[in-house]
């Protein structure tokens, strides 16, 4: 099985900008064999692992971290996407066979809109040349204009990461819509969405089950078909350990879909959106 999402990151490299001594619980260097232990213990052999920081540099120190573990399957990094020599950058980066995405930090980038600016063309195009995933690390309001960009670029394949990260304190149907918006006008090789970092976004207190109503219009969404698990370890630990989410969101799935669903959602879906190989 495969945990689609995770990160590791070494501080003393020093562009984690918003990694500071406030999240005590991760404010540490993590290591891949750190991450691999959790995840065997849960019968998954492989995962991708996933940028934190927006510089060129990390996302060669994650494909060094993938060249060292063979339990890393894949590698989703970062690129300076408005570089006037931007999609010759992505042909070097994707010569590495394990670098299979490429995400730019949209959550923090002020303006919404920054993603369907034109001036983005040459290395959206860069990635569908090269078989690259735009992982869209995305909040609500960012959902129609993850709608425009697909509408934009067909052949790009994108995974939507932690449910667009909803405010789970507030009603959920703008957030489902938007959602819903993507799935029905795009196809299921183009779009999926990753069953992640969502308990981080829980009201301070509040119980796991209260992620139920959420994840289930995620299911309803994107269908067993288009649903991706993630840990988003280490992260995860700000709010519980990759055990609780593991048996949580497995035990969810397992009530809501038949077997062979559940096991797409845990391998098949990533395995597919990511072009991964067998460890």
């Amino acid at each position: 099985m495969i945990d689609a999402h995770f990160h590791c990151w070494q501080l003393d490299r020093g562009d984690y900008g918003w990694l500071t001594p406030a999240l005590a619980p991760i404010y540490r260097d993590v290591a891949v064999h750190e991450w691999a232990q959790h995840a065997q213990a849960h019968g998954i052999t492989g995962g991708v692992l996933v940028q934190a920081a927006p510089t060129e540099a990390e996302t060669h120190f994650l494909l060094a971290q993938a060249d060292a573990h063979l339990q890393v399957l894949g590698v989703v990094g970062w690129v300076d996407m408005l570089a006037s020599d931007a999609a010759a950058r992505i042909a070097q980066l994707a010569r590495h066979p394990k670098l299979k995405g490429l995400r730019p930090m949209l959550q923090d980038i002020a303006d919404p809109d920054w993603i369907v600016q034109p001036a983005l063309t040459p290395a959206l195009q860069a990635m569908v040349h090269h078989g690259l995933v735009f992982d869209a690390l995305v909040k609500p309001v960012h959902l129609s204009r993850i709608q425009a960009l697909t509408q934009q670029h067909p052949q790009l394949r994108v995974v939507i990461d932690h449910g667009a990260k909803p405010s789970l304190d507030a009603p959920l149907s703008a957030w489902a819509d938007g959602l819903r918006e993507i799935a029905c006008s795009t196809s299921a090789q183009q779009v999926a969405c990753k069953l992640s970092g969502l308990l981080t976004e829980l009201p301070a207190g509040a119980d796991s089950d209260a992620l139920t109503p959420w994840c289930e219009v995620l299911l309803s969404v994107w269908g067993p078909h288009r649903l991706i698990w993630g840990s988003d370890w280490p992260v995860l630990n700000l709010a519980v350990d990759y055990a609780r989410w593991r048996t949580w969101s497995v035990d969810f799935l397992r009530q809501h879909c038949a077997p062979d669903d559940v096991l797409r959602v845990l391998d098949r879906n990533a395995r597919q959106m990511y072009q991964l190989t067998p460890v």
